[in-house]
């Protein structure tokens, strides 16, 4: 029987969001492809130091521990690399070093490998590679570009938290769009006037409701043994505020999902909240956010929807508008 990965939460990662290839890097954009293949064949023995993603993705399989003993496991993380399968090695070696239970890979020698993720059933592709994000997102798939970041890991903490922006993000860009071609009360009235019409999901609702399976898990786990701690929580800081906090609630009930915590903002810089909630990875569709977020937080861009387009007739347009129902819903 073929190995199945309908049940799991499968994420892609590149090499370029789990390991900090700074300097790998800058021997190809120096040297060429030839000396970067020398340089990784040299290299081969000395692991790569951790990335922006790393604490994130280690944190995420290890909750491999809450699988049944004769089930399969609930995530699978696989490399998506534009390596070639040779340079690639040291890359799987790190892998190893770490102790990473990864063992799947796709090398695509110097293209994007995102074309692949429905092959995968993947709900969530990181990369350090803007072009391949950018690709990704415009053919409908989750995706999103980490950024360089100085926030600390503690090794002690052994807790998972995540942190969503709302708009473009969980949800898609209709009401940001009124936000962009009115002012502010005209996005509030908007959302009052709509509160019971649920805002269609984003890019990374896929992504909330697998990791709320794994929730629900846990919740059974205390259930069976009091002192288990909970180790996954899940949160939205968005700059909504009252009143178009109620239509986001509402949406996430209808869309089947859920979060531990709320930050409704209302133009609050959102990195104050971030460096005391700490997340692990925090993901925004709006690069202005980022900046002062990846400061204190790993942080995540997801170039979809009306804040990446760009509307100068000399820029180029980023990304384009997703057709409804570009990204795809599953049972929560």
């Amino acid at each position: 029987m073929p190995y199945s990965l309908d049940d799991q939460l499968v994420i892609g990662v590149a090499s370029s969001a789990l390991f900090d290839l700074l300097d790998s890097d800058a021997v190809f954009r120096r040297d060429g492809e030839e000396a970067y293949r020398r340089y990784q064949e040299e290299k081969i023995e000395n692991p790569l130091e951790p990335g922006v993603a790393f604490p994130f993705i280690k944190r995420l399989l290890s909750l491999n521990d809450l699988a049944a003993p004769d089930g399969g496991q609930l995530v699978e993380v696989i490399v998506l690399s534009r390596n070639d399968p040779e340079t690639g090695l040291r890359v799987m070696r790190s892998i190893k070093h770490y102790g990473l239970p990864i063992t799947r890979a796709v090398f695509r020698q110097g293209r994007s490998p995102h074309k692949f993720m429905p092959a995968f059933n993947m709900s969530l592709f990181l990369s350090g590679n803007e072009g391949d994000v950018r690709q990704a997102v415009s053919s409908g798939h989750p995706a999103g570009l980490v950024l360089g970041s100085s926030a600390l890991e503690d090794e002690g903490d052994a807790d998972l938290r995540i942190a969503f922006d709302f708009d473009g993000v969980l949800a898609d860009d209709s009401s940001e769009r009124v936000m962009q071609r009115g002012t502010l009360q005209d996005f509030h009235d908007h959302e009052v006037q709509n509160l019971s019409e649920p805002i269609r999901p984003g890019p990374l609702r896929d992504f909330l409701a697998g990791i709320n399976k794994i929730q629900k898990l846990e919740e059974q786990r205390r259930l069976c043994d009091p002192s288990y701690r909970i180790r996954v929580h899940v949160a939205i800081v968005t700059a909504r505020n009252a009143p178009s906090h109620e239509r986001a609630v509402r949406s996430l009930k209808d869309w089947g999902v859920t979060v531990n915590d709320a930050f409704f903002l209302g133009g609050v810089e959102k990195a104050r909240v971030l460096e005391i909630l700490k997340p692990h990875i925090f993901f925004d569709d709006q690069r202005a956010h980022l900046v002062s977020a990846a400061e204190v937080a790993p942080s995540v861009h997801v170039p979809f929807g009306v804040t990446n387009q760009s509307t100068s007739a000399g820029e180029r347009v980023m990304v384009a508008q997703q057709p409804i129902g570009g990204f795809r819903e599953v049972d929560s």
